[in-house]
């Protein structure tokens, strides 16, 4: 059987979240919004709502459609509620590590599901056990429920900032008590949390949060701001309070998110991806032009570059590579095997565009280096003359530590391999990245706010260098 994940080049983050407050369909809502951010997590959903006195929950493995079918939602009532789709970074890929979590403890029934990752989680876990604590999953999020639940704070909004600060790394994080949401971002800003509002004509407006700005444009909410790095976000029955419950860090916001994660027609960072990811493609087609006749994205992640790249080249912009958005988690594969099934099965060729053609291929990154040569393959194939490849990021030398699912370093190709040797190994004619500082202008990172580090080694805080210098201590005397 194939992989869960086909395109096996590809970079996965753990998941979106959603939180809505103040609409008598909350459930429906929170669908949506995590409908419209499924692409960052196909594994499982949840969604937990309340009434203002009992909080319920429906999570599964599999994708949102299918989870959270009209009777489904009817058995969710509420006017607030929140939301997770998972891609796991951390934990099992089993439904005990759906989210959100939700437990009952001295400070109420709460549920919480979180974007990002806890660097200093299994320390903390090992802490919560040696003092009694029972954990029922191997995902890192239910820490957090943990340390709420361990504080000696009374009131939940102090149990949280309690727990909080002991938190290290990245997260994005939606909170449900019985009768308020609370949402935080982690001091450095790593995974995107923004902040809308929805009108209502039966009554004051609804509060909603989503991962991506997407979501608001399915359930026409309006796009307001975001929440800040450090800041904890209350709505309840007396109103919206915003505080910082630690001092800013420098930033580090994902840029990633801009190359490859977010959809192109979300705000992240308070920037429109979809300008981010043309000036790739313009910045690539002044660094690495090449003599070609088309330039053809890899889709769907390559189409804005590609189209940046064409305008910028001149060159005429081909879709030579369809995709099939039909394919599911399962699949019968012919007992005769065919090669590169995987990748014909997501993307197949338009010939009479190909034929005779040299083509500039451009997408997002190279992970292993895999999936690569065999669209590279699939290209020549279908009669292209030449393929030159063009990638809208730096090279990916180091795995991530902060919510994205990258292979160790021995698996990343440019982390052993130098450009010329990867060139060859998905047989291009040529084969070049977006620089760094390219990078940034792309971004507008003009004050160094974006994390770098699956391109640089340069990790942005101390617990994951330490660990990180230990690991490969351990790799080398081994």
């Amino acid at each position: 059987m194939p992989d869960k994940n086909i395109f096996s080049d590809k970079l996965h983050e753990e998941c979106g979240v959603a939180a809505i407050y103040g609409h008598s369909e909350a459930s429906k809502l929170a669908y949506l919004s995590l409908y419209a951010l499924q692409h960052r997590g196909q594994e499982s959903a949840g969604i937990s709502t309340s009434d203002g006195g009992t909080i319920h929950t429906t999570k599964a493995m599999g994708h949102v459609a299918d989870i959270f079918t009209v009777p489904v939602l009817k058995n969710l009532p509420g006017y607030m509620a929140i939301g997770h789709t998972r891609y796991s970074t951390t934990g099992d890929t089993v439904e005990r590590n759906a989210q959100p979590f939700s437990v009952q403890c001295n400070k109420g029934r709460i549920a919480v599901a979180h974007n990002g990752n806890i660097t200093n989680a299994a320390a903390l876990r090992a802490d919560l056990e040696a003092n009694g604590a029972i954990f029922q999953a191997s995902s890192d999020t239910e820490v957090i429920l943990h340390l709420v639940a361990h504080s000696r704070e009374k009131t939940l909004a102090a149990a949280l900032r309690d727990a909080l600060l002991q938190l290290e790394g990245a997260f994005s994080l939606v909170f449900l008590a019985e009768d308020r949401i609370i949402v935080a971002r982690d001091p450095q800003g790593f995974r995107p949390l923004a902040m809308g509002q929805l009108e209502s004509s039966s009554g004051p407006a609804a509060h909603v949060f989503a991962s991506e700005t997407c979501a608001f444009d399915l359930i026409n909410a309006v796009y307001l701001n975001d929440v800040q790095p450090g800041e904890m976000v209350i709505v309840g029955p007396e109103g919206v309070s915003r505080e910082r419950y630690a001092p800013q860090k420098k930033l580090s916001q994902c840029v990633f998110e801009h190359v490859y994660f977010s959809r192109p027609d979300s705000i992240v960072f308070g920037r429109p991806v979809q300008e981010s990811r043309e000036a790739m493609g313009v910045m690539l087609a002044r660094e690495a032009p090449a003599a070609a006749d088309i330039v053809v994205p890899v889709p769907d992640s390559g189409n804005a570059a590609a189209l940046g790249y064409a305008g910028e080249s001149g060159l005429p912009y081909k879709q030579a590579l369809i995709r099939n958005h039909y394919v599911g988690r399962t699949f019968i594969e012919p007992s005769q095997a065919i090669r590169d099934f995987g990748v014909k099965l997501k993307l197949n060729p338009v010939r009479s565009l190909l034929e005779g053609k040299s083509v500039i291929l451009v997408d997002d990154s190279i992970v292993r280096g895999t999936t690569s040569r065999k669209i590279v393959r699939m290209v020549r194939n279908a009669g292209a003359r030449e393929v030159h490849m063009r990638i809208s990021c730096p090279p990916t030398i180091s795995p991530c530590f902060y919510g994205v699912d990258t292979p160790n370093k021995s698996e990343l190709i440019a982390a052993n391999s130098t450009i010329e040797e990867i060139r060859k190994f998905i047989e291009a004619d040529s084969l070049a990245y977006l620089s760094m500082g390219s990078l940034q202008k792309s971004v507008a990172d003009v004050k160094d706010e974006f994390c770098y580090a699956c391109y640089t080694g340069d990790y942005p805080s101390d617990f994951v260098n330490i660990e990180h210098l230990v690991r490969a201590g351990k790799k080398a005397g081994s």
